[in-house]
């Protein structure tokens, strides 16, 4: 079967797990959406994607990636067909929280990874 053909009956999930508020703005893009899920529901979704072999980008709030959710660890150490990033809070300051950033802040301590609230580092 061609990949191209395969491909459209198995297209990329969209969704967003996380803060209701932020789940609106992501619902009119398009996201499928689970506004405030428990750890349990995150984790029983995770599971369910990675038993149907789906492929997805997933987007989580921090304080959902924050949460110890067993599917969620497995999904982000496998990479590949399921994507996760995490976005913060409404109103938070944005901060690297990847496994790249922490690495960065230990070579070079975390004042370098901060950034002032226009996007750019602070010079003082």
């Amino acid at each position: 079967m061609d990949s191209a053909i395969e491909q459209d009956r198995h297209p990329t999930r969209l969704l967003f797990l996380g803060e209701e508020n932020l789940a609106d703005g992501f619902r009119l893009i398009g996201f499928e959406t689970y506004p405030n899920p428990t750890p349990e529901d995150a984790d029983r979704l995770l599971r369910d994607l990675r038993r149907d072999q789906a492929k997805a980008l997933v987007i989580v709030d921090d304080a959902l990636m924050a949460q110890n959710i067993p599917n969620l660890q497995r999904v982000r150490q496998e990479g590949g067909r399921i994507v996760v990033i995490a976005v913060p809070a409404l109103g938070a300051h944005p901060r690297l929280t990847s496994e790249v950033a922490q690495r960065l802040a230990t070579l070079f301590g975390a004042a370098t990874l901060e950034t002032a609230p226009s996007g750019e580092r602070d010079s003082s």
